[in-house]
């Protein structure tokens, strides 16, 4: 209890009410999917919940570095994604419904990097350490596989993507997650190696990940799936303890 207590005295006020509203949001989504203006908000909830990693991402390396970091990591997304759809490698054979919207190239949904670059700026932060890159790097990508084994079981439940044939982690293949393994790497080194930083990221890098983990965790618990809902619970609590971790290292 009382590591629960510091936890919560070191987590901002809001982010733990956005954190609520996120969780509850997920009762809507998965029991009112198809509520007329549901595609909308979920868009909109997408953007407003990258919005606070792009915030400090921007702050943290500047405006420039920024943008290259983003604009790196989302051509990157779309690349391996597109052959993913394509071909099955590196994930397993799968394809995206129209519940997230229009596609490059009839493929990919263009919302990808919205959903996608804030995780892997929440995963580097967290596996912050001085002077360390190829520990970064690891922890960063076995971070996003975790989080993709919260994530994926819900998107999955909720028609966002389908796999072909199936897998036995709630209907997911196994070698998705070697697939985030590699994606998760590539995407952290990428992050990593164009921001060039060596002083600890801002708390606030972490946020979008915290709150996108609110969300599919409450998706995880509507939809009734045990194990990826215990991780979500796990993984929201540990994000919140690197967090409070970053906000002592930066002061």
């Amino acid at each position: 209890m009382r590591v629960f207590s510091r936890l919560r005295r070191a987590t901002p006020t809001p982010l733990l009410l956005f954190s609520a509203v996120a969780f509850g949001a997920a009762f809507f989504a998965v029991r009112f999917p198809d509520v007329p203006g549901a595609s909308a908000g979920s868009y909109a909830s997408s953007v407003l919940m990258a919005l606070p990693a792009l915030v400090a991402l921007c702050t943290y390396l500047g405006p420039r570095r920024a943008a290259a970091t983003v604009l790196a990591v989302s051509a990157f997304a779309y690349a391996i994604e597109s052959v993913g759809v394509a071909t099955g490698f590196p994930y397993g054979p799968f394809y995206y419904n129209e519940a997230l919207g229009p596609k490059l190239f009839g493929l990919v949904p263009y919302l990808l990097p919205v959903t996608y670059v804030p995780l892997v700026i929440g995963a580097a932060a967290a596996a912050w350490v001085p002077n360390r890159l190829a520990p970064r790097i690891l922890i960063a990508a076995l971070l996003l596989v975790l989080i993709d084994g919260v994530l994926d079981p819900g998107a999955t439940a909720l028609g966002f993507w389908t796999w072909t044939e199936g897998g036995p982690y709630y209907g997911v293949p196994l070698v998705n997650s070697a697939g985030w393994l590699l994606s998760g790497a590539v995407s952290a080194s990428l992050l990593l190696s164009i921001g060039r930083a060596h002083t600890s990221p801002p708390p606030g890098a972490l946020d979008s990940a915290v709150l996108s983990l609110a969300f599919w965790t409450g998706v995880a618990v509507f939809s009734g799936l045990a194990f990826p809902a215990l991780l979500g619970f796990v993984l929201f609590a540990l994000s919140l303890a690197r967090r409070s971790h970053l906000k002592a290292a930066v002061k």
